[in-house]
């Protein structure tokens, strides 16, 4: 029940957000950490935690590790709240035998991630939010306004301006035909999303969103964060650096820069550094090359991971809050030319009329 096609709806509606997960990582943590049996210790959190699926499998996993099964092993059957960053890393506290200094490590990942993630979705989330009631509004008054006034100039039997002809024509169009302009928009609409589940589309869409103006250089600067701070996060915990790089190229969201870390793989399997591949892409900005580069070189390859990863993340804020900033007023700009061009329409003939009347 509840499943449509293998998909399992469920699950994915009360499926656990980001902040409880790092919550009951925490939490965990800090029983651990006073010697409390892993048993135990998730007994506690099963009986204090309210979300309903992760209840359940905290439930299910704590009677896994009763029958001798690893912590790690037990949460991989709930790839829908434990990812693959998430198990490695306690599959590698358990081994190193430093499991709660790792849970607080990807704690403090997973809810910097969600605060990062929030930001940028609130940055974006304005101007989506704005050209929804542009839209409206020019629809309302293209619609249900201009038709009213046209019916004036009819029966005036008034020569028209141009601007006051075309917006009549896009009025009735609307008017009439609104439902070929909503096929057309669907029509676009899933063409667009067949052809970005395409190997070939999707690279093309990552591509062109590195290259976005305003908007092309925050997202690579949350790609780049994304990178450092989960390849430093791994190994900070006892990852192996192949495995680290395995599970970071599926964490940073983007095809082009996706094939970058594949590519940096092979290469540092063949006995490469990391930051010469990385150079070579062009896809990351020198800064980050060179810091890694110096952190191979003197061996604090993960602090200096996490040294450019606050400071991307830093300038992802800053971003953030400048684009915010420049947004609301040219979206104001925009939707009063909008609406002034549709009066001006209206006023064109309207004057033009009382002209010749004078």
């Amino acid at each position: 029940a509840g499943a449509v096609g293998g998909f399992d709806l469920k699950k994915f509606f009360n499926k656990p957000k980001v902040n409880d997960v790092a919550n009951m990582t925490r939490q965990l943590s800090t029983l651990i950490n006073a010697n409390i049996p892993l048993v135990d210790a998730l007994s506690a959190l099963v009986e204090q935690i309210e979300q309903p699926t992760l209840k359940s499998a905290l439930s299910e996993i704590r009677e896994k590790v009763r029958e001798g099964i690893r912590l790690a092993d037990a949460m991989r059957a709930y790839p829908h709240i434990f990812g693959d960053l998430y198990i490695n890393m306690v599959h590698a506290g358990e081994v190193s035998g430093a499991l709660d200094t790792v849970l607080v490590r990807l704690a403090d990942f997973t809810e910097g991630q969600a605060r990062l993630n929030s930001k940028v979705k609130g940055a974006l989330t304005y101007p989506v939010v704005m050209g929804v009631v542009g839209i409206v509004l020019m629809s309302f008054l293209l619609v249900f306004v201009v038709p009213k006034i046209a019916k004036i100039f009819e029966d005036a039997k008034a020569t028209l301006p141009l601007p006051t002809r075309i917006m009549l024509g896009i009025s009735g169009f609307l008017q009439n035909y609104w439902y070929i302009a909503i096929i057309v928009v669907a029509i676009i609409f899933y063409a667009v999303k067949k052809y970005k589940a395409k190997p070939n589309g999707r690279k093309f869409f990552d591509r062109m969103s590195l290259k976005m103006p305003i908007f092309g250089d925050m997202f690579r600067m949350i790609a780049v964060s994304r990178f450092c701070r989960t390849l430093s996060t791994l190994l900070g915990a006892g990852v192996q650096l192949m495995p680290s790089l395995d599970i970071v190229k599926g964490i940073v969201d983007n095809v082009v820069l996706t094939e970058v870390i594949e590519e940096t793989r092979n290469s540092v399997k063949e006995g490469e550094s990391i930051a010469e591949p990385l150079k070579r892409s062009g896809q990351f900005p020198p800064l980050v090359t060179h810091m890694i580069g110096i952190g191979e070189k003197t061996g604090e390859l993960e602090t200096m991971l996490e040294k450019v990863a606050d400071t991307y993340d830093d300038q992802v804020e800053t971003k953030v809050s400048t684009l915010t900033t420049l947004l609301e007023p040219l979206m104001i700009v925009v939707m009063g030319g909008v609406v002034a061009a549709i009066v001006l329409s209206i006023l064109l003939p309207i004057l033009k009329m009382n002209q010749m009347v004078r």
